[in-house]
């Protein structure tokens, strides 16, 4: 726990700087934390019995360690995928309540329906509003103009 926690102190320290500033912060400090990190995973490996879970967690991280540590280099990426976790975890906690959709046909609407409210909201929108507007034009919507009501695509209709 040791080194994550100084690798998100890093991560505070340099929230408020400009990219280059940020990238050479990480690259400073991360890197000396992360490099000690892989060194310490290294170790680790070598203790724990082939097969075991430990053993398939350090593995999963040292075989994904550039892609861990990408972010060092790039400002613009962010150190975790929190952002993204706590996106998904509503679905991922209703995933037990969507077996009992009725039908794999009803349970494949309802992914449908939770895509399309989860884009809204990453394209910024409301969703309700999105949805009502889209509801209300889509019977009269042509179909090859159908790709004009995707969240990413859609602008609400003016009264």
């Amino acid at each position: 726990m040791k080194f994550f926690g100084e690798l998100y102190e890093v991560e505070r320290v340099v929230a408020e700087l400009g990219p280059e500033d940020r990238r050479r912060g990480r690259q400073e400090h991360s890197r000396k934390v992360a490099d000690a990190l892989h060194q310490w995973l290294t170790a680790q490996r070598q203790k724990v019995p082939e097969g075991s879970a430990t053993a398939k967690a350090i593995d999963y991280s040292l075989k994904r360690w550039l892609a861990l540590t990408r972010y060092i280099d790039d400002a613009e990426l962010p150190a975790d995928n929190n952002r993204v976790e706590n996106q998904i975890r509503p679905i991922a906690l209703g995933r037990q309540n969507w077996l009992f959709a009725g039908s794999l046909r009803a349970g494949k609407r309802a992914a449908a329906v939770m895509s399309l409210i989860q884009s809204a909201k990453l394209n910024g929108l409301d969703p309700y509003a999105y949805l009502r507007d889209v509801l209300e034009r889509l019977p009269l919507q042509p179909a090859s103009r159908i790709s004009e009501l995707l969240p990413h695509e859609w602008t609400q209709r003016r009264s």
